[in-house]
């Protein structure tokens, strides 16, 4: 196998972990278009919190790293990663507004490696995305920007992500990866790089389409399993049974699929099916169970928000001006991830009834929400004492476990638990 000098291409959730990993073994040029999150990254500060700091210093290099040396050197300089023989893309693929693919941020790191790639390059893909996006939408990229010929001057690898934010077990040497290539040769050298820091071990796919539809299928199947405990949940709720008291029963059966209603967000669960049901419809084929577990998951938000209203009323509460506290805006637990979260989603309906709305979350930063989503958060309950008319624990930050919420709430407010953490004498109703 060629020498390995490796470039990140986006420093996120996915491409920091990588980076380091590949850092302790060989020279790897980080290159992220954030000239603040570059910074952070040279001070040792990973503001994700998926690297701790003593590691990210252990492996930073204030200088680009050279042949034969080991460590990572992040920067937002082309020239930086202009060395470099393996480029590895692993920016974001979101949807837009009306939950299409937006490709975006893949053409536009395609286009910057496109500047400094010379031949016999091999440029890996981890974005997710729908079965033929590397091959028909990011080569040809690479080939206008280059000058260069796929496949004969420069080569195209897939090996998709999989990696849990905020999961300090599964972390990424620890999870077996998919690997492929565009020609024979270059899948072995692809799963080869893979295979030497992947102590999970690797499968080699026999073609990149394979490997992408393998990587979208994942969390459309996971998507899937929560809409329909999500539609239990709806149902049982009506039948005044215990949705959680239904599943441990069920669970008990050696093969019975232990999933949990909740809100269904973040940047993979919440979009790939997108991704996959788009591609469905281009080749002729409306995708009907996926798209109706999207659609059943994407109203969760306002399916609690409304719930909650319903017991405020039951109990003669005046919703116009209400004090609500949701706790919780991140899309999961014990992670500062606040990329597509549905929490939005109650907030937005709580507005709709002219509630005020209050959000506290100990993870997530209020300056990021705020640009976001446009809403106001803060991190510790003490920054706005007082007493709520409704609690809604939206997310189980460990934080939330041992906070004392009957003390936040008036004798007749509402508690809803979204998660499942509280016990029945606490909560007046649970997802």
């Amino acid at each position: 196998m060629q020498t390995p000098n490796i470039a990140v291409i986006g420093l996120g959730y996915v491409g920091l972990p990588l980076a380091v990993e590949f850092a302790k073994k060989y020279p790897v040029a980080g290159f992220d278009i954030n000239q603040h999150r570059i910074e952070s990254l040279m001070n040792g500060i990973d503001h994700t919190l998926e690297i701790e700091e003593p590691l990210l210093k252990s492996v930073i290099s204030a200088k680009p790293v050279t042949s034969g040396s080991t460590g990572l050197h992040c920067s937002a300089r082309l020239e930086d990663i202009a060395s470099c023989n393996y480029y590895i893309v692993t920016v974001p693929t979101p949807t837009d507004k009306y939950n299409h693919p937006d490709l975006t941020p893949l053409y536009k790191a395609s286009e910057t490696v496109g500047k400094v790639l010379k031949k016999g390059d091999i440029v890996i893909y981890e974005s997710t995305v729908y079965p033929g996006v590397t091959e028909d939408e990011c080569a040809p990229v690479l080939e206008k920007t280059s000058g260069l010929k796929y496949n004969v001057d420069f080569f195209c690898g897939y090996s998709p992500e999989r990696i849990n934010p905020g999961d300090k077990l599964h972390t990424v040497s620890k999870i077996l990866k998919i690997t492929s290539g565009s020609t024979p040769e270059v899948a072995k050298k692809v799963d080869a790089l893979y295979r030497s820091i992947i102590t999970a071990g690797t499968h080699p796919a026999p073609s990149i389409k394979v490997a992408e539809a393998a990587k979208v299928i994942e969390n459309s199947q996971r998507d899937i399993n929560i809409a329909f405990v999500n539609e239990l949940a709806k149902i049982f709720n009506l039948l005044n049974i215990d949705t959680s008291a239904v599943l441990e029963a069920a669970g008990t059966k050696w093969n019975f699929l232990k999933f949990r209603p909740g809100l269904v967000g973040g940047h993979c669960i919440g979009v790939d099916p997108y991704y996959l049901a788009q591609k469905a419809q281009e080749a002729g084929y409306h995708p009907e169970i996926i798209l109706a577990g999207r659609r059943l998951n994407d109203g969760m938000g306002a399916y609690v928000a409304s719930e909650t209203i319903k017991l405020m009323i039951k109990k003669e509460m005046q919703i116009k001006n209400a004090k609500i506290l949701i706790l919780g805006f991140t899309f999961k637990e014990n992670c500062p991830d606040v990329r597509n979260t549905r929490v939005i989603d109650i907030v937005n309906e709580l507005k709709s009834y002219q509630a005020e709305i209050s959000v506290c979350d100990p993870w997530a930063e209020p300056a990021v929400v705020k640009h976001e989503y446009d809403i106001e958060t803060f991190k510790n309950i003490s920054d706005k004492p007082g007493k709520y008319d409704a609690v809604i624990l939206a997310v189980a930050h460990d934080e939330f476990r041992d906070l004392n919420i009957p003390g936040l709430v008036n004798s007749k407010s509402v508690i809803y638990d979204v998660k499942g953490v509280l016990t029945n004498d606490i909560c007046d109703a649970r997802l």
